[in-house]
């Protein structure tokens, strides 16, 4: 626990996840409001307790709990605080919030159909039964307030939101106009570089997002908001914006160049990349993996560096 200033106080929570703690943030202002809030496990709400009751306060001092995404090491305990009546988050959320099962179906679907064009063999199907295991450590509510770009947070005037997709599409951040302090979540960390993450689209009929795109395109955006101190989902809290960004976008960049150089020798599926690049990991963290790879032939067609075509129903990419 951490009091950052007069207004702003940081929280963090374990979690069973390889990423390991979350932050979450108690904002003080005309109400007092609880940017995201770790996940539903035994462990994280005592470690949260104790550390709100060293500030001084109850559960039920809470009024409103506002979210940078939905995953569900950062929606975990929105059910704690009973007269937290407020749930502000991108408008994405709801459908986790709620377990929209329509869009669940959807969800399961999109990713069948996406690893089977993507050359993964049904041994590794298995995968699409487990989507729906991080819940477990997910609250259950309702967005009761949509914010978006340019939208300042209700009750704290100085923060004006962000909208920073890549990492999660309904991913936002929040900028303290005043001193440039940035609530970042997950979008940019000290760290370690964030995982784009594949989603399907909310709308069956438009084409998949690209995260990897909007990863980078936002991080640009953050070199022009005047950050001066980033408050992180993970890790420490740091400063040189200006310095990390650049080296975030160079080794996507570098990460980019390795699997381009893999189909020089000849065209592949992403499921045959994703062997090559994460011969380890891939059997255990498919989901991972394979967004990292799909992110990665993403930005070379964007870059026109690749092409693709489909043959006997899978998806090949071509070196140039």
């Amino acid at each position: 626990m951490k009091i950052l200033d007069q207004k702003i106080s940081q929280l963090t929570i374990p979690t069973p996840f390889a990423v390991g703690d979350t932050h979450v943030y108690l904002l003080k202002g005309d109400m007092l409001s609880l940017v995201d809030a770790g996940v539903k496990t035994k462990e994280a709400r005592e470690a949260f307790m104790i550390q709100l009751k060293e500030l001084g306060y109850k559960p039920t001092d809470i009024e409103q709990i506002i979210l940078t995404h939905h995953h569900p090491d950062h929606i975990g305990l929105i059910e704690e605080f009973p007269r937290a009546r407020s749930i502000v988050a991108h408008e994405n959320v709801d459908l986790w919030l709620t377990r929209n099962e329509s869009f669940f179906q959807h969800y399961e679907c999109f990713f069948r159909e996406l690893f089977v064009t993507s050359g993964v063999p049904e041994q590794f199907m298995g995968f699409l039964d487990k989507l729906r295991v991080p819940l477990r450590y997910a609250g259950k509510g309702h967005v009761t307030n949509v914010i978006s770009e340019g939208d300042v947070l209700p009750g704290h005037q100085e923060w004006k939101v962000i909208e920073t997709k890549g990492h999660a599409q309904s991913h936002l951040s929040f900028i303290n106009k005043n001193d440039g302090s940035f609530i970042g979540g997950d979008h940019i960390l000290s760290h370690i570089s964030s995982n784009p993450l594949i989603e399907p689209p909310i709308n069956e009929e438009e084409a998949r997002p690209k995260p990897m795109l909007q990863y980078r395109s936002n991080l640009q955006k953050c070199l022009d908001l005047g950050i001066s101190k980033v408050y992180p989902g993970h890790g420490d809290i740091f400063s040189n914006v200006e310095t990390l960004v650049p080296l975030r976008l160079e080794k996507q960049e570098q990460r980019a160049g390795k699997v381009l150089t893999l189909l020089k020798e000849y065209p592949q599926t992403a499921f045959q990349l994703c062997q090559q690049i994460f011969p380890r990991q891939y059997k255990k963290q498919l989901d991972l993996t394979m967004s990292e790879t799909i992110g990665q032939l993403d930005y070379l067609e964007d870059s026109n560096l690749i092409s693709k075509t489909y043959e006997g129903g899978l998806l090949y990419y071509h070196a140039g």
